[in-house]
């Protein structure tokens, strides 16, 4: 895994408008739902896709409102696996919102 430039991220943030870079190594959204239950299903849909690609975010559940940050340790910054991740992420809460 490579880390990505600051171009690069860039962007990247340019196609997904709704991450945003925190501590300049964070990809960082969050996400929020109807009702408690709804988030922690979509926690667990992320956890297991996270699980396959054994790559883990920092996930935080606040009531109807979740949190995902993600990173790459070992490239100590940002990499393609962290924006493909994020996609899929949203496409697993644009399913919810149906």
């Amino acid at each position: 895994m490579e880390r990505l430039t600051g171009q690069e991220i860039e962007a990247l943030l340019n196609e997904h408008k709704d991450w945003k870079l925190t501590e300049e190594k964070w990809l960082e959204r969050k996400y929020r739902f109807t009702d408690y239950l709804t988030g922690v299903e979509f926690v667990q849909r992320i956890a297991r896709l996270s699980e396959d690609a054994n790559h883990h975010p920092f996930i935080s559940i606040d009531y109807k409102l979740v949190k995902v940050k993600i990173t790459s340790w070992r490239a100590r910054g940002l990499t393609k696996l962290d924006f493909q991740l994020a996609e899929k992420y949203d496409g697993i809460y644009n399913e919810h919102k149906m």
